[in-house]
């Protein structure tokens, strides 16, 4: 759902104002699973660190253009702080600093990630959307 909210607010040529607002709420309140979740363990899964905490961590990342406040969630923010911690965590992305942070996204690049087709994915042909 965070990856609809990104689609809506950031990528979308037209801004819907449902959709975004949709999205929004949605990421909330999938943010609200993740504080119950953790209220009484210090990791996703329980007591150790697991790929469900890899796997999250980065939708957590950019809470804030989700439109979303970690101060709303302590236990959410007590675990990203401790996933953002980790040794681990901070070389990824510091290697991930090396890109742009910002992608650039040109009509081609647009057409090829939302344009496509099932008849574009079996031909591969990802110019036209056929």
């Amino acid at each position: 759902m965070a990856g609809q909210n990104h689609h809506f607010a950031q990528y979308a040529t037209e801004k819907i104002p449902y959709a975004i607002e949709r999205y929004v709420r949605e990421t909330n309140r999938l943010y609200g699973v993740l504080e119950r979740r953790l209220a009484d363990r210090p990791f996703i899964a329980g007591e150790a660190y697991t790929v469900a905490d890899i796997a999250s961590y980065p939708w957590i990342v950019p809470h804030q253009r989700q439109g979303q406040n970690l101060d709303e969630f302590p236990n959410l923010k007590r675990w990203f702080a401790a996933v953002a911690a980790r040794s681990a965590t901070q070389r990824a992305y510091a290697r991930a600093g090396e890109f742009p942070a910002q992608p650039v996204v040109s009509e081609e690049s647009r057409h090829i990630l939302f344009g496509q087709t099932a008849a574009s994915l079996a031909g591969g042909d990802f110019k036209d959307g056929r």
